[in-house]
């Protein structure tokens, strides 16, 4: 069945790229959408086009328990759909990142996320319908070199998602991962900033590798097969819309290649190709 008119969906990490695509586009289609972004002058943009729009960090569980409640309140108590769509990605060797990093990566990207869905899924149980939509990526199901914290974050996500999704069998609840490959976004200039937040380049043995990492965070210029991010919505709304909604949806050229070349080549052979791609 179709989702009753102007269903309410909370959709997490808005402030640019994929999440304000989707904040836009998911209320165009005549969805209740709920944005929530971290900073309060993104939530102001959001009310000032006539989207509910509230702050949510990750990071906290008082944020999150806040978020819910004034959710829950907004939408009479129901929530047809949740939208996990806030993440960053830590770029950097894995020998390279202390454990006050990497935990900040999980904080945001695994258990934020996670504590945020365990708290709506009572609410769609009732209602015996609901659709969880996970952003995850590409890095979900294979790994590229100095995206350890990212790549672990992401595996993560899936493992939790493929687990729940067994778990919340014929509950009415649907739970799907979106796994896109590069999208115009604002994901470089965040990568950019927590490196060099956290990394301390100078001193690392992966000096010489970081200088053209560092360029290509810099760049503005798109990566091969970079899509917009309308790419996203359009399987999102599929996600969101279907009767039969996919357990996964493969967004741009490098995820579908890879997903094939992941079950065909021997480990050392794909270990060949992944090491070349910077």
């Amino acid at each position: 069945m179709p989702p009753p008119p102007n269903s309410s969906i909370l959709i997490t990490g808005c402030s640019s790229g994929i999440g304000q695509c989707l904040a836009f586009g998911l209320q165009r289609s005549g969805f209740n959408v709920i944005a929530t972004c971290r900073k309060e002058e993104d939530c102001t943009h959001y009310r000032g086009n006539g989207i509910f729009s509230i702050p949510l960090d990750l990071d906290s569980s008082r944020s999150i328990d806040n978020a819910v409640q004034t959710t829950l309140e907004h939408t009479d108590g129901k929530l047809y759909g949740l939208v996990n769509n806030g993440a960053y990605g830590q770029p950097g060797a894995v020998e390279d990142l202390d454990r006050k990093t990497l935990r900040e990566q999980f904080e945001t990207n695994v258990f934020g996320t996670q504590e945020l869905t365990n708290r709506l899924i009572p609410v769609m149980k009732p209602q015996q319908s609901g659709r969880i939509v996970q952003i995850s990526s590409v890095l979900g199901f294979i790994c590229l070199p100095y995206r350890g914290a990212y790549n672990a974050s992401k595996y993560a996500l899936e493992a939790l998602s493929d687990t729940l999704r067994l778990e919340l069998a014929n509950s009415g609840i649907h739970v799907s991962l979106i796994e896109p490959g590069p999208i115009e976004s604002a994901f470089r200039a965040n990568s950019h900033e927590k490196f060099l937040a956290n990394i301390d380049s100078g001193r690392s043995d992966h000096r010489e590798r970081y200088q053209a990492l560092l360029e290509r965070l810099r760049s503005d210029q798109p990566v091969r097969f970079t899509l917009p991010a309308q790419s996203v919505l359009k399987v999102v709304k599929h996600a969101l819309n279907s009767p039969n909604p996919k357990v996964r949806y493969r967004v741009t050229t490098p995820t579908r290649v890879f997903s094939v070349l992941k079950r065909l080549l021997p480990d050392r052979v794909l270990d060949r190709i992944l090491s070349r791609i910077h």
